[in-house]
């Protein structure tokens, strides 16, 4: 068998390639390492981004994973997953001069993946001060709080109901961004300080509600969020439409000529930056044709903006002001997606009468938002959610029960990966300020 990559495996190529040496010299040495910058103030964690790429620039790329690592524990994913052009990247003040800003995203993989892919110790857990803290979930939001509390010298414990860990970040992001293995060699690294993870392990069935309240200290909760539900139109049940986060992990797991799309029409219901995963994949994995349909006009939709180009360059067809009121199939499969036109009247979202169409196509992504955990959440005596089902929290974490603690999407209602661990780290925190003084 050949060794060499697939046709679409390449298309699934790294979207942020990691740089050589003198690649990242150059670029560290652009940077004008500003006295009040304004890339730490965009970044959700803080780090210090003149420190660290000062540091590559002399070659010191030990201390300068550390400046990322100690800020973000997840800086090498988050190095792939950011956002940065709307964050650190955006924030550049070579923009002002008419100049490319600073590649900052590229430049924390060039420094933090010699570090963590390879394994290599930085940080130690801190000798056990006899405290427990339960963390349900092990997603971003449940590591960043468990590797802050290892440095403090609590046992963590993550209790994990998939198979393996790490949420979003292993099974949710799309595969040209971040591939599975790299999620799970950083928990992997993560695991060094401590950090104890109990997969196949899901709360209110393996393991009681009740024994995480008596037999630790504090719990945190990170749970995210649940998959999209139906919308409720007919057709629904027609094979070939899906969750688009089902489809998003079995591409993470499975060899790509086996979730091939090659030949197939794909509409992905949806304006968000999920449905523009699943419609750029959707383009990657062969599609014939991808339409990404949302209710709104373009100004209106959620997904970014170089997002949005991404998908485009790869092919897809956006449709705006498409509201979806049926699936339309034959002999048990999917055929076709009915729409009627809609349009804002009096600041309402209305349908056009007489505006009916239909798309044909092979599958169906739903990419529509996702539900929130109720059922679990609810299970947690004393923890309130909102109106919308989220979490509610102060701004350290704490929830309405003082011993439960939270961070991430069930908190957000979904967020980015950064966010998370930022949350989960000020829950540490937090939780050490309580448990630290007793």
């Amino acid at each position: 068998m050949s060794d060499q990559p697939s046709a679409l495996a390449t298309n699934f190529a790294d979207y942020k390639p990691l740089m050589d040496r003198n690649a990242a010299l150059v670029e560290a040495n652009r940077c004008l390492n500003c006295f009040d910058a304004p890339c730490i103030r965009a970044c959700p964690t803080a780090i210090d981004i003149p420190g660290f790429i000062k540091k590559i620039a002399t070659d010191n790329l030990k201390g300068s994973a550390r400046k990322i690592l100690e800020a973000n524990i997840l800086g090498a994913s988050c190095a792939r997953v950011c956002p940065t052009q709307e964050l650190c990247e955006g924030a550049c003040v070579l923009h002002d001069l008419h100049e490319e800003p600073i590649q900052i995203g590229r430049l924390q993989r060039y420094a933090t993946d010699r570090v963590v892919l390879e394994k290599k110790p930085l940080f130690a857990a801190a000798p056990k001060n006899g405290k427990r803290v339960a963390l349900v979930g092990a997603g971003p939001a449940s590591l960043g709080c468990a590797a802050e509390l290892a440095q403090l010298g609590y046992e963590t414990v993550c209790f994990e109901k998939q198979a393996q860990p790490g949420g979003l970040n292993t099974y949710g992001i799309a595969d040209y961004k971040m591939d599975y293995a790299t999620a799970l060699a950083e928990i992997e690294w993560v695991q060094q300080m401590g950090v104890e993870i109990r997969c196949n392990t899901e709360v209110g069935k393996d393991v009681s509600v009740e024994s995480l309240m008596n037999d630790f200290d504090a719990v945190f909760l990170g749970i995210g969020l649940d998959g999209v539900g139906p919308l409720g139109i007919p057709g629904e049940d027609l094979d070939g439409v899906r969750d688009c986060l089902e489809f998003i992990a079995e591409l993470k797991v499975r060899p790509k000529e086996e979730v091939s799309l090659v030949g197939k029409t794909v509409v992905v219901l949806g304006g968000g930056n999920t449905a523009i995963d699943a419609t750029t994949q959707s383009a990657r994995l062969g599609a014939e044709r991808v339409y990404m349909a949302y209710r709104r006009d373009a100004a209106a939709m959620g997904a970014y903006k170089h997002e949005q180009e991404l998908a485009k360059k790869d092919g897809a067809v956006f449709v705006y002001n498409a509201q979806p009121v049926g699936i339309e199939g034959a002999n048990g499969k999917v055929t076709g997606v009915k729409f009627v036109k809609t349009a804002v009247v009096n600041g309402r979202l209305e349908y056009v009468d007489g505006s009916e169409y239909v798309l044909d196509c092979d599958v169906v992504l739903r990419a529509t938002g996702q539900g929130k955990l109720t059922g679990l959440i609810a299970m947690f005596d004393g923890v309130e959610t909102d109106s919308k089902g989220r979490v509610k929290s102060a701004e350290d974490g704490q929830t309405t029960n003082p011993k439960i603690w939270t961070g991430g999407d069930c908190v957000s209602g979904g967020k980015e990966v950064v966010n998370a661990v930022a949350e989960g780290k000020r829950a540490a925190q937090s939780i050490h300020a309580k448990l630290g003084a007793n």
